[in-house]
């Protein structure tokens, strides 16, 4: 993945972060609590310091299944999936099979409507 690719992504997630705190979720503890994950995992997040891969497909179900994550934020989440799976962060095809299937394996509606939704539009 070259660097402006990764800063992309980077930038990306860290739109996450910046939507919580706009709807108010300003401490870690909220934050973590919105999204449905640790704190450190949503402190990894909120400060841009996660792998250069990017967010797992594991993450973003947790998120998207979490019942408090308010619908701003539930839109970023969206926009980097549609980003991720049509290859702006630099992932092969290949690569993004591999996520969708790994995203829409065991994902409760809406969000696995969302994912399939995204599938369809970019026919992978």
């Amino acid at each position: 993945m070259s660097m402006i690719t990764k800063d992309r992504q980077t930038c990306k997630i860290k739109e996450i972060g910046e939507t919580l705190a706009n709807v108010g979720y300003l401490t870690v503890e909220e934050q973590a609590t919105a999204l449905g994950l640790c704190r450190s995992t949503a402190w990894t997040i909120v400060k841009s310091s996660h792998k250069a891969s990017g967010l797992s497909a594991n993450l973003v179900k947790q998120m998207l299944a979490s019942p408090r994550l308010p619908p701003p934020v539930r839109q970023k989440i969206i926009e980097y999936l549609e980003e991720r799976l049509t290859g702006v962060y630099g992932h092969s095809r290949q690569q993004g099979r591999k996520f969708a299937a790994r995203l829409a394996a065991n994902l409760r509606s809406p969000a696995a409507d969302s994912v399939r939704e995204i599938r369809r539009k970019d026919a992978f």
